[in-house]
């Protein structure tokens, strides 16, 4: 089981980050938290170490990993920034957007999916940056927990999902964004969005003017092929079947019940229902992009036969949240009575 390290979030404690680093040096795997999930850490130049975060996950191994830097200097030791480009990652790092550029050193194919590009983040969390000082070596880490789950955003989390398969987890109590980062592909004319998150759309072009965002960015079905984490294979989901509706929530619960399904109704904001159980996830968005991961896990534990949430506005980090309930729904989002009739039989 793993050892889990207490450490205060704004201070930790530098013994615990050294023994969490040298266990990152050893080829071990270190469950950390960053401002947006915890991540599943291994030596991102160690090719062996980084399979065992897919062995652990249970990850497709076309679905690359982040590389995690503690300065704009590791990142462009590893990857080739244009002098545009290089002048914003300076500016927005540390924070929560993830850039994906041409490969420049020669990472494990592990950790691209033997891809010509990387993504790199340099995370806004103290934790995070001492553990990757502390290191000596860039972290390749992808989310703590189980492949298709719902991501972790405190250390019980990463317990619950791979408690016998990491070696250290740093515990640092609940992330503060909840969801996981924004990621943009700037080799490419305008920059594509590859997946929405904290750093928001609005904030993203006020920087770069024109974004091409795809279908899938929104969660609209999956790209061919995975860039950057997030963009295929089904992620976020709980086990309970899960439906996104987007007209009467009540009039949803009645139908199911009229079923003999038994539904639990995730509430957002003042978008709610009475179920046979409620999940408020929070009063404003930045509250339920929070608490939407811990919310979808608490699902699980109520004996229900079927959740229900309703859709939210695609603004700000809506879109982030949007993206990862279409996902976590398996893409079923019901406009009608109809189509929700589709999905629950």
């Amino acid at each position: 089981m793993a050892r889990v390290l207490s450490v205060d979030p704004l201070r930790p404690d530098v013994e615990k980050i050294r023994i969490a680093a040298s266990a990152i040096r050893r080829g071990e795997l270190v469950a950390f938290p960053t401002e947006t999930v915890y991540g599943l850490g291994a030596d991102a130049f160690n090719a062996k170490a980084s399979r065992l975060i897919f062995e652990a996950k249970g990850r497709p191994a076309d679905n690359p990993l982040i590389v995690h830097v503690a300065s704009y200097d590791q990142a462009a030791s590893l990857g080739e920034f244009p002098e545009e480009i290089a002048e914003i990652a300076r500016r927005v790092w540390p924070g929560p957007i993830t850039f994906v550029v041409k490969k420049r050193a020669p990472l494990p194919d592990v950790v691209t999916a033997g891809l010509p590009t990387v993504a790199l983040r340099c995370p806004a969390h103290p934790v995070a940056l001492k553990l990757i000082e502390e290191s000596g070596v860039p972290i390749a880490a992808p989310s703590a927990n189980k492949a298709g789950r719902p991501s972790p955003t405190e250390a019980s989390h990463v317990l619950e999902d791979l408690g016998d398969k990491v070696h250290i987890i740093l515990d640092a109590g609940r992330t503060f964004f909840g969801v996981e980062s924004t990621i943009i592909d700037v080799t490419k004319r305008p920059p594509v969005l590859l997946r929405p998150g904290p750093f928001t759309l609005e904030e993203l072009r006020s920087i770069f003017g024109e974004i091409k965002v795809p279908e899938f960015a929104r969660g609209l079905g999956e790209a061919d092929v995975a860039l950057a984490p997030g963009m295929k294979y089904r992620h976020y989901a709980p086990e309970t079947p899960l439906v996104v509706v987007d007209f009467d929530l009540s009039a949803a619960v009645r139908e199911a019940h009229r079923r003999g399904l038994r539904v639990a109704v995730l509430c957002i904001m003042d978008k709610c229902a009475e179920g046979d159980a409620v999940v408020k996830l929070g009063s404003d968005l930045y509250e339920v992009a929070r608490n939407l991961y811990d919310g979808l896990r608490r699902v699980d534990k109520l004996g229900v036969d079927l959740a229900l949430s309703p859709a939210v506005e695609e603004r700000g980090i809506g879109l982030a949240i949007m993206n990862r309930l279409r996902k976590a729904a398996g893409f079923k989002v019901a406009k009608t009575l109809n189509e929700l009739l589709d999905f629950i039989g």
